[in-house]
Formats: C-alpha cells, sequence, structure tokens
C-alpha cells in the first residue's frame, strides 16, 4: 500500500508581531507554578554519612541518621526502607524531593540478598505509576516515586570494592542508573575528567567552620580543617554540581523515557500475552 508523502514546512516570518514567541515564558510560568520533583536512593553501609552528604548537598536538615547511637543497640536484622519527603524553595523554583534511606544495609555478618527490598522497593514505584497510568480515570498530573537516581556509598577503606558491592551495584544497575556503572554513582555525562573522578571522594557537614575568616561548610580535627567546597580538599563540589546544577533534568527524563519506558513495554507486552494466548500447536497421532 502507497504511503502519502510527508510534506516539508517552508520556514517564513511574519509580517507583524503575534506573540507566539512567549511560549517558553508561558512554559515556564506553568513549571513553577507546579514545581519539579527528584527522587534519590541512598544505599551504604552505617557510618558512611549517608544522612550528612544529602543534608550537605541540598544546604538544608532533611533527614536525620538512623544508625545506632549506642554500641549495645541491636543492629538492624534486614535492610530497611525509609522515604523522607520534603518541598525545598530557591528562588521561585519549588523541588519536591523524596529521599530514601536503607538503613541496615550490609550490616550484617551474612547479607546475603540484603539487597532484595531495595531492588523491590524501585520496582513497586514503577509498578504503582503504571497502575496509576492505565487508570481509566487516571490522575491529570501523577504522583511520581520513581527513582531517579541512586547514590551508592563505598567504604573508604582504601582496599578493593567487598564482593557484595559489586554484586549489589549489578543488580541496582538492572534497574536504575547509578551515580557510574562501575563504582555506583548515576553518569550520563561525556566529560572525560568527570568520569575518571568517579567514585567521588566526598566530605560532608551541616557545621560552619572559620577558614581567613570566612564561614563555609567543613570539619575540623587535630590535622586542620577539610573545606567540603574546596577543590583541593574533596571532590563534593563535583558531585553536587552534577545532581543539581548540570544533570538533575536529565537524571528524571532518563528515568521516564528510558528506565521506566523499558519496564512498561514489558510489563505490557505480558499483560497481552496473558489477554491473548497464543493457541495450544495441534498434535496429531500417525
Amino acid at each position: 500500500m502507497a504511503t502519502s508523502p510527508t510534506p516539508t514546512a517552508e520556514e517564513i516570518r511574519a509580517n507583524s508581531y503575534v506573540g507566539f514567541d512567549t511560549i517558553t515564558q508561558q512554559i515556564e510560568h506553568k513549571l513553577l507554578k507546579r514545581g519539579f520533583q527528584f527522587n534519590v536512593i541512598v544505599v551504604g553501609q552505617t557510618g558512611l554519612g549517608k544522612s550528612t552528604l544529602i543534608n550537605t548537598i541540598f544546604a538544608s536538615h532533611l533527614i536525620d541518621s538512623k544508625g545506632r547511637l549506642e554500641a549495645d543497640e541491636p543492629v538492624r536484622q534486614t535492610t530497611e526502607i525509609h522515604p523522607v519527603s520534603h518541598v525545598i524553595a530557591e528562588n521561585g523554583v519549588k523541588l519536591r524531593l523524596n529521599i530514601v534511606d536503607t538503613p541496615g544495609y550490609g550490616d550484617q555478618v551474612n547479607n546475603e540478598n540484603c539487597w532484595d527490598p531495595i531492588i523491590k522497593y524501585i520496582k513497586d514505584q514503577h509498578s504503582a505509576y503504571l497502575r496509576k497510568e492505565l487508570t481509566a480515570m487516571r490522575e491529570r498530573h501523577i504522583q511520581d516515586t520513581r527513582i531517579h537516581c541512586c547514590l551508592f556509598f563505598i567504604n573508604p577503606t582504601g582496599h578493593s570494592l567487598r564482593a557484595i558491592d559489586i554484586i549489589v551495584m549489578k543488580k541496582l544497575s538492572e534497574r536504575e542508573r547509578l551515580s557510574s556503572r562501575k563504582f555506583g554513582m548515576s553518569l550520563y555525562t561525556t566529560i572525560f575528567d568527570i568520569r575518571n573522578m568517579i567514585p567521588f571522594a566526598v566530605v560532608g557537614s551541616e557545621r560552619t567552620v572559620i577558614i581567613d575568616g570566612k564561614s563555609v561548610r567543613g570539619r575540623k580535627n587535630r590535622w586542620g580543617v577539610v573545606n567540603v567546597e574546596d577543590e583541593r580538599h574533596c571532590e563534593f563540589v563535583y558531585l553536587r554540581n552534577f545532581l543539581t546544577r548540570t544533570h538533575l533534568q536529565d537524571l528524571i527524563e532518563t528515568t521516564a523515557q528510558i528506565h521506566y519506558e523499558a519496564f512498561r513495554s514489558k510489563q505490557l507486552l505480558a499483560l497481552k500475552e496473558q489477554t491473548n494466548p497464543r493457541p495450544a500447536a495441534a498434535t496429531s497421532s500417525q
């Protein structure tokens, strides 16, 4: 069957001002009114500073540490899922931030399958979004809890990665982009220098210290002061800038357009197979 040729559009200039060039301002106004959603999950052993780093990145006290406060406090027997939600405003832009902590991960003597609750949570968010999307009377704006980024924390022992970390990062990379497939962090950047920095050596701090008469966020010890904003001291700035200033929208779009779409296609194909099963092949005896 012959297909009609696609017409080519000729670009012309209006004879007088029409006003559709304000569409970008209209979109911006609508987006600013609605705000943006960003969901991040943090994975790593207790005591690596997950809560502190998140609070440092967003310059706000958003989550409290779920680590043990006393030495005799019992160790968690399983990996738990602790989501926390906040709305952060900055220069008229509202960011609805979901932070999912995973206390108990990797803290056992036997850590077999400790990643299962994390993988299940990520999958469940995709499933919940798909169910809402397929509802006949669906919401105009579906609440999005799909994980956009996973921050994986590596114990800074100076030795090689633990076997469990390698296994978990492989499992997570099947569901989410980690901020480097190699070391667990979500990187889509083509900037060679940044990719070579992974895993980032970062320091977090909610406290301020005085350096050369200036108040900065940092840590003070007997060897001196670590300024978390100083690139000579740590790589926090590179991680923060990547997550919030250069690739925030990319992380959100990649989750929706690549990871979720792959999940959605797989689920719909499975549903189609269940609805219209293939007829069994007929057999005959000779």
